[in-house]
Parts: structure tokens; C-alpha cells; sequence
């Protein structure tokens, strides 16, 4: 059964912010408030698993997991590009779906916890394989996938193949569907914020992994890349294999695919959202 959409982008109505600076506030003062303030939401479990890297062996992939002991259903939760399970929103939605009676596995991204364990990239849907595969999970008979920013849009790239029947349905929050036209947005001057943001903290990643001799490129080098673009190509691309970032985003964009959604999936959008402004999601609707 296929669950892709069927929406001219014509007949979509997306509202405009109600103050120019809205989507700049909503996107700031949480992140801003998170490091001030732990969100509040369950104290959880470390959790791990391994998965087999054909260039790097065996990858450990960590998270925190909140696991009641009276439900069946579990919501695996993926960061945004630059995050991971302990970002402010993560922890905001683990919360929430902790009060609604769902077990949560916050998952970091292979790399994303700092433990220069590698790099990823948007399509990288083995490490999803790999935490809904986890032992942890077996007493779990619904699983659900919410993805932030570019999780989101991993999680709907998983939806294109699915392999794990017991997931239900997929979100995905603010999420890109075509990678090269996301890229030309936070690589716009308007973005220069966003994009140091986002950028230091992969750089913080690549450096555990050049301190455990998994670097893929010359750390002085990834320190000096000053656009996503620019990052992609040097670290992302040869890392695996993709011979330039556009080959990359034209294989893994998820834009031309959504008519083979194997699972439900929900896309929600913000209309202010700074970083993928819902303009530049909607022609790729079907």
C-alpha cells in the first residue's frame, strides 16, 4: 500500500507569520531557554546498540530511553542536523509523549553524541534500522518515528522502504524534502546565524572523530568551512561515496519519492520557520 500525498502545492494556504521576526523567536528563545534550563521530562536510561560499518567496523549508537512499564507503544525521536538526544526540543517532546502514557528513545545519530564514533548524512537510514532492531525494543508491538529538521526528513526517507512492520506511522517536524534547495536557503546570507550555529556543532563532532582516528578529512580544513554546501562536499561526500554534494542530494532527497511512502507519515511546517520556510517545501508536494 502506498500513503504518498496527493496535494497540488497550488491548493495549499500557508499562512504568513503574524510579525516578521516571529519565526526568528520561536526558533531562538527555546534553544536559548534549554540551555539555561533542562526541559523537564522523565530521568531516562542510557541506551546503546551497534550496527557493522563496511569502512569503520562496528558503530555504537546512543540515546536515552523512557521506557513505562505499562505500554506497548514507542516513539523513536531524531535530532535535527548539528543535534542529538539531549537537544532542548528532544527533551520538550519526550516530555510530552511521556505524558500521554508512549515510551521514548531519544537517538543520537551516529557521531552526534561526540564520541567520534563517524559523521552522517540525511539519507543514513541504517542507524534507524539499527535502534528499531535493538533488543531493548522487543516488547514494543507499535513503534512511531517523530523526526526534527533534517530527522524528519530521514524518517520519511525510511517510510520510502520501511522494514519493520510494526512501525505505524511516521512524522516528520519542519523537515526538508529536497536537499539542494534546502541548502541554498541556509546558505543564503540570511541564514549566516543558523548556519554558525549548526556548523560548530558538526565541527565539534568531526573533531571527536579525528581524536579516535576517524576523521574523514583534515580537521584544520573542516574548522575552516564556512557554508553547508561547502561542508558537504568536503566531509559528507567522500565520506560516503557520493562523488559531489550534488549527486548526494539528488539521490537522497526524499522530494521526488513521497508518492511511495510504504508507511503513514504526517509532514507538519511551521509558516515562519526560518530555516525550511514552508515556500520552499511546497513545490515538492505531490
Amino acid at each position: 500500500m502506498r500513503y504518498g500525498a496527493r496535494v497540488s502545492p497550488s491548493a495549499l494556504v500557508l499562512p504568513q507569520p503574524s510579525a516578521p521576526w516571529s519565526g526568528h523567536a520561536w526558533t531562538i528563545l527555546p534553544t536559548l531557554g534549554g540551555m539555561l534550563r533542562k526541559p523537564v521530562a522523565p530521568l531516562p536510561e542510557p541506551w546503546l546498540t551497534t550496527l557493522r560499518d563496511e569502512r569503520h567496523g562496528t558503530i555504537t549508537l546512543r540515546g536515552e530511553l523512557r521506557a513505562p512499564a505499562d505500554t506497548d507503544r514507542l516513539v523513536v525521536l531524531v535530532h535535527g542536523l548539528g543535534g542529538s538526544h539531549d537537544s532542548a526540543y528532544m527533551r520538550h517532546a519526550a516530555g510530552a509523549l511521556h505524558r500521554r502514557g508512549l515510551a521514548t528513545l531519544s537517538l543520537s545519530m551516529r557521531g552526534a553524541d561526540r564520541s567520534g564514533a563517524d559523521v552522517y548524512h540525511a539519507g543514513l537510514t541504517a542507524d534507524l534500522d539499527a535502534a528499531l532492531a535493538s533488543a531493548a525494543f522487543r516488547r514494543f508491538a507499535h513503534l512511531h518515528i517523530l523526526g526534527f529538521s533534517l530527522g524528519g526528513h530521514l524518517a520519511l526517507r525510511w517510510a520510502m522502504h520501511g522494514g519493520d512492520a510494526r512501525v505505524r506511522s511516521v512524522a516528520a517536524v519542519c523537515a526538508p524534502l529536497h536537499l539542494a534547495s534546502a541548502q541554498q536557503v541556509l546558505d543564503h546570507p540570511r541564514g549566516a546565524l543558523y548556519r554558525h550555529y549548526v556548523l560548530n556543532s558538526l565541527k565539534e563532532h568531526h573533531t571527536a572523530c579525528a581524536q579516535v582516528q576517524r576523521q574523514v578529512v583534515d580537521p584544520a580544513a573542516a574548522r575552516r568551512v564556512r557554508r553547508f554546501r561547502e561542508w558537504d562536499e568536503l566531509v559528507v561526500v567522500p565520506r560516503f561515496g557520493f562523488g559531489s554534494a550534488a549527486n548526494y542530494y539528488a539521490t537522497m532527497s526524499v522530494a521526488p519519492h513521497l508518492g511511495a511512502l510504504r508507511v503513514p507519515s504526517l509532514l507538519v511546517l511551521a509558516d515562519g520557520d526560518p530555516m525550511i520556510p514552508p515556500a520552499v517545501v511546497a513545490p515538492w508536494l505531490p
